[in-house]
């Protein structure tokens, strides 16, 4: 078991901000929101599945929405133990711990907030690594296992429960209806037992996302050999620097969609095209992909090393475009119909980045 205090959310804030390749929502708010549940109610303990007994009920809890929306309409807190509430209400059974859905962006800190107010210990694991942005896109469906029931709750106090026949079906519903709400909402989905757990899930991954942002921190600090370390951590690489020359966004069908354009700082007129939806999701350059979906598109400030969202995107930023493969938890059968280009109407072949 591990205590997580509020010395810890800097690190878990920077991790979660890198792994949530440019989406999951601005993790500053959650991290106010983690601060105060800290404050409230002490350290948060974080623990592993082996810690829990294997029938035990666990489900996951998130924000689901558009980051350029969430970014203005902050979320309030209650809506998150509603969601997890009215799950359990609804399944008749009592919920034993939280789980991330993406260890990235605002659904890395809010589990450990709704943890710590409901007396529940957050489980080490999660099903993506990363953050994606429809539900089903997560290790538990690879595993079989169903989103349904889902939760989803806002601000002001509405609910709706969910059953889906195929979790594809389940994120146009819970889309459609987060659309109605407002468009930045909580859900509660994926419950599961432990012992389920242990077989979809992508185990130590909060942990991973606190040594990621230990790491980043020493790079901001220009720390000797802090960049080496970091890509030895992550296998990851730079894959471009250069200044944003175009950027198009837009908030469309429940998403934050566009395409960042890059040109580097050379005098090679190269440039790095980067497609958005809610994430960094493929990258082309000069014409040829370079990276795909699920491995991952980190963009940084090219002086300060902070994680950029796609939210805080601007014309004329200086920025480094990093690449770090996937957890190895995906490369299982059927990863590309879950998470591939085509799973998000890309017509280009998966790049095996990560050699997996």
């Amino acid at each position: 078991m591990r205590l997580v205090d509020i010395d810890d959310l800097e690190a878990i804030t920077l991790g979660a901000t890198l792994l949530g390749t440019g989406g999951g929502g601005d993790p500053f708010i959650a991290r106010l929101m983690t601060h105060q549940a800290i404050e409230d109610n002490g350290p948060i303990r974080v623990v592993a599945p082996d810690e829990l007994d294997d029938d035990d009920l666990v489900v996951t809890v998130a924000v689901i929405g558009a980051p350029t929306v969430i970014i203005e309409k902050v979320p309030s807190g209650p809506e998150f133990v509603a969601a997890v509430e009215a799950l359990s209400s609804y399944l008749g059974q009592e919920i034993k711990a939280i789980m991330p859905v993406e260890v990235g962006g605002m659904n890395t800190l809010i589990p450990l907030t709704v943890a710590s107010e409901l007396g529940l210990p957050c489980v080490d694991a999660d099903g993506m690594r990363r953050a994606f942005p429809q539900i089903e896109m997560t290790t538990f469906t690879l595993a079989g296992l169903s989103a349904s029931p889902m939760c989803l709750a806002d601000e002001k106090g509405n609910k709706i429960a969910f059953e889906a026949t195929s979790n594809q079906v389940g994120e146009r519903l819970v889309r459609g209806s987060a659309m109605m709400l407002g468009l930045a909402n909580a859900i509660a989905l994926y419950a599961m037992t432990v012992r389920q757990l242990k077989e979809a899930a992508i185990v130590g991954s909060m942990e991973y996302a606190i040594k990621v942002g230990d790491l980043l921190l020493a790079v901001q600090r220009n720390e000797p050999g802090s960049w080496e370390a970091f890509y030895k951590f992550t296998e990851g690489r730079t894959l471009f620097e250069g200044k944003v020359i175009d950027l198009d966004r837009r908030t469309t069908t429940g998403f934050a969609r566009g395409t960042v354009v890059i040109e580097a700082f050379d005098e090679t007129s190269r440039t790095m095209r980067i497609e958005i939806q809610n994430e960094l999701l493929l990258g082309i350059e000069d014409g040829r992909t370079v990276i795909t979906p699920p491995d991952l598109i980190c963009l940084l400030d090219h002086e300060t090393a902070e994680p950029i969202t796609t939210e805080t995107l601007a014309y004329g930023q200086r920025v480094r475009v990093l690449g770090l493969p996937c957890a190895s938890e995906w490369h299982r059968d059927g990863f590309l119909d879950v998470v591939g280009p085509r799973a998000f109407g890309y017509d280009v072949d998966y790049v095996n980045f990560g050699g997996n």
